[in-house]
């Protein structure tokens, strides 16, 4: 009995995981810091990144931004291999792998990008707050799961 009651106890107190997409195939997470600080030399690499979700597309779950218990951020774009990111995810651990994109976008690229992305999060866009083109890191995901 005692050993029924400790293994239900343990079981328990395992995490929740989600798994969305491809199987991940990296070893470990990276932070989210840690991606962005070697983003130059990363670039078109495959990487796993761990972050808490803070924001999901709320029309069709189709990228999720993940930050850093220092506040950085990066966004997995989930649209192109298939994956719907439930809208309730925010707030929770996400350990996401793909290719790390580097973006350059001009002033009128990042005016549409933000435009886009304010309407997909019910946000009013000011296009004048944007004043110049910018470089963007990303990640093309291919799989993720998400830590309840």
């Amino acid at each position: 009995m005692k050993y029924f009651l400790l293994a239900t106890m343990t079981a328990c107190a395992a995490v929740a995981e989600t798994k969305l997409g491809a199987p991940l195939k990296l070893k470990e997470p990276m932070t989210v810091d840690a991606v962005l600080a070697a983003k130059d030399t990363m670039a078109g690499q495959p990487v796993q990144v761990k972050g808490k979700a803070t924001e999901v597309c709320q029309m069709m779950g189709c990228w999720v931004n993940l930050v850093s218990e220092s506040g950085k951020m990066i966004q997995f774009n989930a649209h192109e291999a298939g994956l719907v990111f439930p809208k309730d995810s925010i707030g929770k651990q996400v350990v996401a792998e793909g290719t790390l994109v580097k973006s350059v976008m001009s002033k009128e690229e990042s005016i549409a990008a933000a435009k886009h992305e304010a309407e997909e999060q019910g946000r009013k866009f000011n296009p004048k707050k944007i004043k110049s083109g910018r470089t963007v890191y990303s990640i093309q995901g291919a799989g993720a799961v998400l830590l309840d």
